[in-house]
């Protein structure tokens, strides 16, 4: 939580209750979103007051959840993103051709978010759902986006995790590894079983837009690994390149 959030303009007080909601899969009582949001419970309860007139919290049972009008951000956001729009297609392809899932990620708040979501048509599939976020810690995901923010914002996000110096070094080195060979790979780090690989959305000046990841079931991909890093890094280049000409 950012310092002084409780002194701050009511607006950023709200913009918080609502990012800790939208973090969370399940609905939160008013202790549990005082102590993730560190306001008081007074303070809380008029954010969410103003939130539930507009629509955007929702109460059930004297827990609080996102409200309707979230989903028309949601929509808006779908219809008039250009990064969005410009990656659907290539994702589409990209998981027909590797029959695996196919995940669109940027960075919100220090957090990998998931923006789109292609699932494989296999019955055995990767969970990540659109919407959800995972922190800036494991996975190829995490790992491809913070290894590519500026250099500042990627010293923050390496704050916040805890590492010791040992682990902060080692941690330095393999984000620059990434950034040298162009993606990031994981097997078992967020979810076991489950192995994939992610590739950074660039615009011209070289700045990080998003990612593409590619995830499948480590049974499936082993020995194919070569073939999806491949397919991604061409998935990546595309959508790029729709970007600087959209």
């Amino acid at each position: 939580m950012p310092v002084g959030l409780e002194a701050a303009p009511a607006t950023d007080r709200a913009l918080q209750v609502l990012s800790v909601l939208a973090q969370h899969r399940e609905p939160l009582s008013a202790l549990e979103l005082s102590a993730a949001t560190g306001l008081a419970k007074s303070t809380l309860y008029r954010q969410i007051a103003t939130l539930r007139r507009w629509g955007f919290v929702m109460e059930v049972d004297g827990r609080y959840g996102p409200g309707p009008a979230s989903v028309e951000l949601a929509s808006g956001f779908d219809a008039n993103s250009r990064l969005v729009q410009c990656a659907r297609a290539d994702m589409q392809s990209l998981s027909r051709l590797s029959s695996e899932s196919v995940a669109l990620v940027a960075v919100l708040n220090e957090r990998a978010v998931c923006l789109e979501m292609v699932d494989s048509v296999q019955s055995l599939r990767c969970s990540f759902d659109k919407g959800r976020s995972v922190p800036l810690r494991d996975g190829a995901s995490a790992k491809c986006l913070l290894a590519h923010l500026p250099e500042a914002a990627r010293s923050s996000a390496l704050d916040r995790l805890g590492l010791s110096a040992a682990e902060r070094m080692a941690r330095e080195a393999e984000l620059s590894a990434i950034r040298e060979r162009g993606h990031a790979l994981s097997s078992g780090e967020v979810d076991v079983g489950v192995w994939g690989v992610s590739v950074p959305l660039l615009d011209a000046q070289r700045q990080l837009l998003g990612a593409i990841t590619l995830m499948a079931p480590t049974l499936r991909s082993t020995g194919r690994e070569a073939a999806f890093v491949h397919m991604t890094l061409v998935s990546a280049a595309r959508i790029a390149r729709a970007l600087q000409s959209f």
